[in-house]
């Protein structure tokens, strides 16, 4: 009776078990047939979440763990965000230790679902490797819209591979989205040009925009260097006062998801010298604006930065 009563017990955990997994599975990344529903899509940044909205269409539903003014560099994952990952058929993150405080979480979603970095795919030898930023990759890639289009190749190609029927859609979406895109790039090198070439420099709290200043020809200088997980110190802000004094640059920005704190020190640096010195506005470094608005998109956020960096600079 005993060895019955074992049996039966060790049955109920084995269907138990069978009963997780697959509940599990039907929450996974890549079983059954996913042309019957829409593709569910966690993206880390807003910038990939644009980019997966656009070249997915109807067939898609994206969510972004990390919204406007949001600072990947030091996001962590909540409980709830954990929860999001799992149940997304396919992750899209930026990489390049873009989200140096999620990558533990990242790592174990890698195990167990489809977990894309959308820069995989470009050339190593065209990243920057900042010294400051213990041997990483500087992750900025999106301010050079030539380096993001293969972001978008990326997404388009994870698609396309997993749900081959709408290929074609994928296809399509993205090649219209690419050249609005190639579009966008000429729009920003015109526009930089109008700028004189001895003021053509850009101050922020931290180097998000070097890809931007070799792409569209400007001098770059962050406080902070490369990852806001640095603070600047009093002899960094002494030091970009002197330099500002020196060359005479009429402006400085705050970008949306650092505290305006330093820039404003650095301000008063540079006045406590006798020049002064306009904070230019507010660019969107490492997230859109909120949804909604022209810079809630990608390409508005880009046209807005150079539109917001023109008009300081040749004041």
């Amino acid at each position: 009776m005993k060895k019955v009563v074992l049996k039966v017990a060790l049955l109920i955990s084995m269907l138990g078990s069978l009963v997780a997994l697959t509940a599990c599975d039907q929450a996974g990344t890549n079983n059954g047939d996913i042309s019957t529903r829409q593709i569910k899509i966690v993206a880390t940044t807003s910038m990939i979440a644009d980019a997966a909205k656009v070249v997915g269409g109807e067939r898609v539903s994206v969510e972004a763990l990390m919204g406007p003014g949001v600072d990947p560099h030091l996001y962590k994952a909540s409980a709830g965000d954990v929860s999001r990952l799992e149940g997304a058929d396919v992750i899209f993150y930026n990489g390049l230790h873009l989200e140096a405080a999620m990558g533990n979480v990242l790592e174990q979603m890698a195990e167990r679902s489809r977990t894309v970095a959308v820069t995989d795919t470009i050339d190593r030898s065209l990243l920057f490797t900042p010294p400051q930023f213990q041997g990483n990759y500087d992750p900025h890639v999106w301010f050079d819209v030539s380096m993001w289009m293969k972001a978008v190749d990326v997404v388009r190609d994870t698609l396309a591979q997993m749900d081959p029927k709408s290929a074609d859609l994928y296809k399509t979406n993205a090649d219209n989205y690419l050249e609005e895109l190639a579009g966008l790039h000429e729009y920003v090198k015109t526009h930089a040009q109008t700028v004189p070439e001895a003021r053509r420099v850009i101050i922020t709290a931290h180097d998000a925009f070097n890809y931007f200043g070799r792409a569209y020809g400007f001098e770059v200088r962050g406080l902070q260097g490369v990852s806001t997980a640095t603070e600047a110190g009093a002899a960094d802000v002494q030091a970009m006062a002197e330099y500002i004094v020196e060359k005479q640059i009429p402006a400085i920005f705050v970008e949306s998801s650092v505290p305006k704190r330093n820039i404003e020190a650095l301000q008063a640096a540079v006045k406590s010298r006798g020049f002064e010195v306009a904070i230019g506005g507010q660019l969107f470094s490492d997230a859109l604006g909120d949804l909604g608005k022209p810079e809630g998109t990608y390409i508005g956020m880009v046209r807005y930065n150079i539109d917001t960096i023109v008009s300081a600079l040749n004041k």
